[in-house]
């Protein structure tokens, strides 16, 4: 069992910055970021594969967001800049333990409970 605690969003304007902060209990294979916004699926947002540093970023928010670790205590943060009202919603980490592809939520088992991430314009 894994679980995940995510922190750090709130309300912004845009072109502000925020950081979450994603603490695992145990390490896992990868650790990736999805938002939901309201009426819209969960999509994938970046991963990173903890052993290697490998990461990804999905092209909506490549050059804005980094992710990032300090696998000493297991935890995983996503620095988001230049922020844009699109990128409002709830964000979760995720954890995934096998194989699949980082951006589809069903490649992952253990998720945390998400934190809100609002931009105003």
């Amino acid at each position: 069992q894994v679980q995940l605690v995510e922190s750090g969003g709130g309300s912004v304007q845009a072109g502000g910055s925020l950081r979450l902060s994603c603490a695992a209990s145990v390490s896992t294979y990868r650790i990736a970021w999805f938002r939901q916004a309201p009426g819209k699926e969960r999509e994938g947002v970046t991963a990173i594969i903890t052993r290697s540093g490998t990461t990804y970023y999905d092209g909506s928010v490549k050059g804005r967001f980094t992710i990032s670790q300090n696998n000493a205590n297991n935890t995983v943060y996503l620095q988001m800049d230049s922020l844009k009202p699109e990128d409002t919603a709830m964000y979760y980490c995720a954890a995934q333990v096998g194989v699949g592809s980082w951006y589809l939520p069903g490649t992952y088992r253990y998720w945390g409970q998400g934190t809100q991430v609002t931009v105003s314009s």
